[in-house]
């Protein structure tokens, strides 16, 4: 199949040709709203963060506001924000421009004549952005060219035996063509890390994977908790899932049987080809939500039990591996995996299936998610692991 996107002035590819309306904090996610109303093609969220919070915490919003406005599937942006936050649009818009030559405006409510004038101000911006995106031709690409994210969530005994393996034999497809794949969930390692640790392109990214997991875990005691009291969560353990290590054992089929060539931190930029580690937390949302920021044009989700999840930047395909999940949600669920299950048909098969299903996605076919315009974006704290 030959593939076809959107090439960017900046040298890399999107899938999608999106407006994004960008709030920088809390009190511009409403006004960013009613300005993505205005047009098709524009997208927004809510942000709950960009004010009141730690220097270190406070990087992890910057990192996602300026990732998402330099994934490839952004044609352009209007930055959004009040006046008086933390993160300022004028220095969201400096760490933008300093990583991607597309086009940028921003609007300060405080400014701009409240939410009347920025509304009146963004809206313009926007509709200039969206008339230029729609004259923008798609070119032919490569799968070298894409970025894929990889998540699992509401997992349940079918997660680690269907659809993970399946969605891993996609990633190692990919990756054979020049394309990069990313594993997240560093909580979801735990138990299953020296494996992972062992598949590492070097002794240094071997041992940054070991630390990753040994430093959320020190989180966890610094709390005086035990994060086996509450993962699995009671949904993993009603679908048959008994401990962590099950769960973690069957959370990395998902990233398929290559070398892994690269470890960021959350929300960072992928740099590499191959199969990348990304340190998020397990949390579904937060974890899509810094995939994206880490220039990932698509997703696919594998979820035994079920969700509606979605992403504003970037397309997610949800796969189960659980064939009653799939009849009760049937409208969010993309693809079913039981066949492996029922012995219909094996592992390689239906990977074969997901992975035509990946490709007319990437050629503008909509998710289930697409379709219910699912925005869901959520930003990790900052965790100080001393």
């Amino acid at each position: 199949m030959q593939l076809v996107g959107y090439k960017r002035p900046d040298g890399r590819v999107g899938i999608r040709n999106k407006v994004l309306i960008l709030p920088t904090c809390a009190c511009a996610s409403e006004t960013c709203v009613q300005i993505a109303q205005q047009l098709e093609g524009a997208v927004t969220f809510t942000n709950q963060n960009g004010c009141s919070q730690t220097n270190e915490d406070v990087q992890y919003t910057i990192d996602v506001l300026v990732g998402f406005a330099t994934n490839p599937n952004v044609y352009g942006t209007v930055v959004v924000g009040l006046g008086c936050e933390v993160c300022a649009a004028a220095r969201i818009c400096e760490l933008i421009r300093a990583r991607t030559n597309k086009p940028l405006y921003q609007v300060v409510i405080q400014e701009a004549g409240g939410t009347i004038g920025a509304i009146a101000q963004a809206t313009g911006y926007a509709r200039q952005l969206a008339e230029e995106a729609s004259r923008v031709p798609c070119e032919p690409i490569a799968l070298s060219d894409i970025i894929f994210a990889t998540e699992c969530g509401g997992s349940d005994a079918t997660s680690g035996l269907s659809a993970n393996p399946v969605l891993g034999t996609v990633c190692d497809r990919i990756i054979s063509q020049g394309g990069t794949a990313i594993l997240s969930e560093t909580p979801e390692f735990i138990g299953a890390e020296q494996l992972l640790a062992s598949r590492a392109a070097t002794p240094e990214l071997a041992e940054q994977i070991l630390q990753i997991v040994a430093r959320f875990e020190a989180y966890m005691m610094e709390l005086h908790t035990n994060l086996r009291d509450s993962n699995p969560a009671p949904g993993n353990l009603k679908g048959g899932i008994s401990t962590l290590e099950e769960k973690s054992l069957g959370c990395i089929y998902k990233g398929g049987s290559t070398a892994i060539r690269q470890v960021v931190d959350y929300a960072k930029e992928v740099t590499e080809k191959g199969l990348v580690v990304m340190d998020t937390p397990g949390n579904d949302t937060c974890s899509l939500t810094a995939m994206a920021a880490g220039g990932a044009q698509l997703a696919v989700f594998t979820t035994g039990r079920g969700t509606p999840v979605g992403n504003p930047i970037m397309p997610v395909i949800k796969v189960t591996g659980n064939k009653e999940s799939y009849q009760r949600m049937e409208c969010n669920i993309d693809l079913c995996t039981s066949d492996t299950i029922d012995g219909i048909c094996t592992i390689e098969q239906k990977g074969a299936e997901l992975f035509e299903l990946v490709l007319q996605v990437i050629n503008g076919r909509k998710t289930k998610a697409e379709t219910f315009r699912m925005n869901d974006v959520a930003i990790a704290r900052y965790c100080n692991f001393t």
